[in-house]
């Protein structure tokens, strides 16, 4: 065995017997989560809270009751004896005495163990730069620590038979591989590529604004913004000698930060249910925290940061240039070598090029129809149901392209062969995708959230409470590849802690404060999501561009981190404006 792989397999090896050590000898902590219900009553007069769009009814105890106490919980290492429990109490609010409510959920953690499954994935997807023996290694780590032994029947069936698991396969294996199989097939994705070049394109740097100003229009973010702006650039940017690991960057740092500035979708009605603080004013009904998302978006400074650096790297104007990155666009440019000496990108060779039927004439309709109705598919679903049915678009996007190549003339066994070859060419990028689901899932069970929140104090200097929580965020969303998990873990505490911290040191204007904690839990989850190579956009932006994955995490990174850097400077310098 070669050195380097023995070096690797040393590390797995260590890593599973300390995972299995933790799981077998130490207990877990236990802390409680409690988080502030904005409770309403019904006609009856039952209490309920909103919940997902839905109406939650539950029963609540008197707080002196509670089997779930915060203060006896906290800390011990014997499980309490519920899970879950809503209570009530009589609090004093403006002088006058109010009845609050409050959930109680009981979660547990193995201390700095508890971030293991994360790093040993992390770790060998950096030395290995192969993220599916990664992505298991981790996910057997999570399941050591667990005492899950049954790795396939406790712990990956469980994972897979989930409705997040089926969307994955549903959206990005068939609708989105059968729909770029389909397109290459026609050649409509080429016969796109030369309208734009003809009409719009002049060179690498006209090539990479047609990216960004793609990632702007698609502000839905996340994985449809990567899906969408990386399959329509590539062919484009490919042929203007555009480095893979660019296009990249470019993909995923306008996916989720525009999102967060171009708020319009589905993002403030998630975010607002985590936010309530019982007696703060300004977050008092769903539609005040929903005001109070958006007044957040000049402080989003990650986020205008991260979108400004794509914008000036695409004119190749760029205030700063990893050394990784000016090394792909130097390559790309003289050799026209697209990615780096032994990348393995997760597109494969089925959908690199145009393999149209002898006779077939491709034209650049049969991709702007489709594509067309996809948008607008997802638009209108948003605007009637307030979430965009990402299934519903891009069905009708491959129902279409599949019916024009068929009306014009094109033989069904050729459209099945190309639905065949777009299915192959991402099938890597979606298992990536399920484990980077799985491991997450797991990461969040060990408790490492729980574990890097319950750091945090609330004696903390105000000014410092901003960049403390972005840097918390960033290693929660980092470790379990998601920003959306980051928020649901990481707001119940940061916002009633930001209040407590403005009240007790009497800052002169708690609400601009609460709105820069705010905005820093929202970039440090997503700048810590973009940068994670367990991540769905990190994946699928990697999958879209043709990219080798550790190639784009490694390239994208200290850009990022800058952003991440000068965002953190002007919270902290804002937040002496609220003394």
């Amino acid at each position: 065995m070669k050195r380097p792989a023995i070096v690797k397999f040393g590390i797995f090896a260590v890593a599973m017997i300390v995972s299995w050590m933790v799981g077998s000898n130490i207990a877990p902590t236990w802390t409680v989560e409690q988080i502030s219900l904005d409770v309403q009553a019904d006609a009856d007069g039952a209490l309920f809270y909103m919940s997902g769009g839905d109406q939650s009814y539950f029963d609540a105890v008197p707080a002196d009751q509670s089997q779930l106490d915060p203060v006896s919980v906290t800390g011990s290492n014997t499980p309490p004896p519920v899970q879950e429990e809503f209570v009530s109490a009589v609090e004093i609010r403006d002088g006058q005495a109010q009845d609050v409510y409050y959930q109680r959920t009981a979660r547990f953690h193995w201390g700095f163990w508890s971030l293991l499954p994360a790093v040993v994935a992390v770790i060998l997807c950096w030395i290995t730069r192969e993220p599916v023996t990664a992505l298991l290694s981790g996910i057997l780590s999570g399941a050591l620590i667990l005492g899950r032994y049954d790795i396939s029947g406790e712990v990956l069936i469980p994972s897979l038979a989930t409705t997040s698991a089926a969307g994955v396969l549903l959206l990005y294996l068939w609708l989105l591989g059968g729909l770029m199989g389909i397109w290459s097939r026609t050649g409509a994705a080429q016969a796109f590529a030369e309208f734009v070049t003809e009409r719009f394109v002049r060179g690498p740097r006209t090539a990479k604004l047609v990216a960004w100003m793609l990632g702007i229009v698609f502000f839905q973010g996340g994985t449809v913004s990567t899906v969408l702006v990386g399959t329509t650039v590539k062919p484009i940017a490919d042929k203007e000698r555009v480095s893979h690991e660019e296009l990249a960057y470019i993909v995923d740092s306008t996916a989720s930060p525009i999102a967060s500035q171009l708020a319009f979708n589905a993002w403030p009605g998630y975010v607002q249910a985590f936010i309530f603080v019982s007696g703060v004013g300004f977050l008092a009904t769903e539609a005040d925290r929903i005001a109070f998302f958006f007044q957040s978006v000049p402080f989003c400074f990650y986020a205008i940061f991260a979108v400004l650096g794509t914008f000036l790297l695409s004119i190749e104007k760029p205030l700063f240039l990893g050394a990784q990155l000016r090394e792909a666009m130097t390559r790309a440019r003289t050799t026209g070598r697209l990615d780096a000496p032994g990348a393995d990108p997760l597109s494969s060779k089925e959908l690199q090029g145009s393999n149209v039927p002898e006779g077939y004439k491709p034209h650049v309709i049969e991709f702007f129809l489709p594509l067309g109705t996809l948008i607008g598919l997802a638009i209108l679903t948003f605007v009637v149901y307030g979430s965009p049915n990402v299934h519903w678009a891009f069905g009708a996007a491959l129902a279409l392209a599949a019916g024009m190549a068929l009306a014009k003339g094109m033989a069904l066994k050729d459209l099945i062969a190309g639905f065949h070859d777009g299915i192959k060419g991402v099938v890597l990028g979606s298992v990536i995708l399920l484990l980077a689901i799985t491991i997450g899932g797991l990461s969040q069970q060990t408790g490492g959230g729980i574990y890097l929140v319950d750091q945090l104090g609330d004696s903390i200097p105000f000014f410092l409470l901003p960049v403390l929580l972005q840097l918390i965020t960033v290693v929660i969303a980092f470790s379990t590849g998601t920003s959306w998990g980051t928020y649901a873990v990481a707001f119940p505490l940061a916002m009633p802690l930001a209040w407590a911290v403005a009240n007790s040191q009497g800052l002169s204007h708690p609400e601009l404060y609460m709105t820069l904690c705010f905005a820093a839990v929202m970039d440090g989850s997503v700048y810590g999501d973009q940068c994670s190579p367990i991540s769905d956009t990190t994946v699928l932006s990697s999958v879209c561009t043709g990219c080798d994955l550790m190639d784009h995490v490694k390239t994208q990174i200290p850009q990022a981190s800058m952003a991440a850097i000068l965002a953190a400077i002007c919270w902290t310098a804002v937040s002496f404006l609220t003394a």
